[in-house]
This record gives structure tokens, sequence and C-alpha cells, in this order.
């Protein structure tokens, strides 16, 4: 198996009910991430578990469609969203986390392929830690657009 994990954390200055609408208000995620260029639902509730939606995001200079759904939520604390791509599982679990002064939100992202072929275990080995660096610095931005949107209450 082959796999990477990134997590990054931000401290914002918001309620967590504030960063939780922010989180997960899958329409208004292209006007508050500034890489996500156009969202389409597929199917579920507003935001729970089953909620799926296809994301167009702009990504390492290209733009990338996934479909992604939501496979745990517990609002306002955690919420897990998965992708499959290429036979890759990707997994981001978001954290709110009461602080002094707001949230600490924090995200975790994993991509694991379970049964590589030579070339994806190749990239892996070539590409990983930069892949894995350029997915951390995404990260950071997705969690400076959201502390924006969540600080100024604004969608």
């Amino acid at each position: 198996m082959t796999g990477h994990r990134v997590e990054v954390a931000r401290e914002i200055l918001a309620a967590p009910e504030q960063v939780w609408a922010v989180l997960t208000d899958i329409d208004a995620a292209p006007k508050v991430l500034s890489s996500v260029v156009s969202v389409e639902r597929v199917g579920g509730p507003d935001y729970g578990v089953g909620t799926r939606w296809r994301e167009t995001r702009r990504m390492f200079g290209k733009v990338e469609i996934e479909e992604m759904w939501v496979t745990d939520a517990v609002e306002p604390r955690c919420t897990t969203i998965a992708a499959d791509s290429g036979g890759t599982r990707y997994t981001t679990v978001f954290t709110c986390v009461p602080s002094e002064l707001g949230v600490v939100l924090s995200v975790e992202f994993s991509a694991s392929t379970p049964h590589p072929k030579l070339g994806q275990r190749v990239g892996w080995a070539v590409f990983g830690k930069v892949g894995m660096k350029a997915t951390e610095n995404a990260l950071k931005q997705d969690l400076e657009d959201i502390a924006k949107a969540a600080e100024s209450d604004r969608r």
C-alpha cells in the first residue's frame, strides 16, 4: 500500500457555528475557496453523511474535477470528506476545536492506494514529497479562505 498524510491548522476568530456554516456550505465554495472553480451537487441532504458533489478545482496549474462525499459529520465539531480517483482514496478530515479566541480549525488530508501499479509506486517515490508539500500549501490557503469568510461572516 502506498500513501501520504498532511495536517495543517489555523486559529479562526469566529464562533464554532460560524466556522461550521462556512465549512459545510458546499454551494458557496466557489465564492469562499480561491481554488474552487465550481460545484455541482449530485445528491444527499444539504450537508450530512451521504451528501455528494462534483468539485472543479484549480490544482497544480490545471483544473481537476473530483466527485466527493461526506462520510461523517458531527456539527459543529468535525466532518470527513472522501473521494476516489485512479485507485487512490483521498480522505479529508476537518476538526473544529474551540479556543480562547474562537476556533482552531485543523484539516488532515490523506491519500492511500491499496493496490498501486508500478507507475503509481514510482510516482509516489519520485514526486510524493513535492506533491504533499504542494497539497500542504493548498490546504493552508483553504484554511485562510475559510477563516476570512467566517471572520467576516460573508459567503
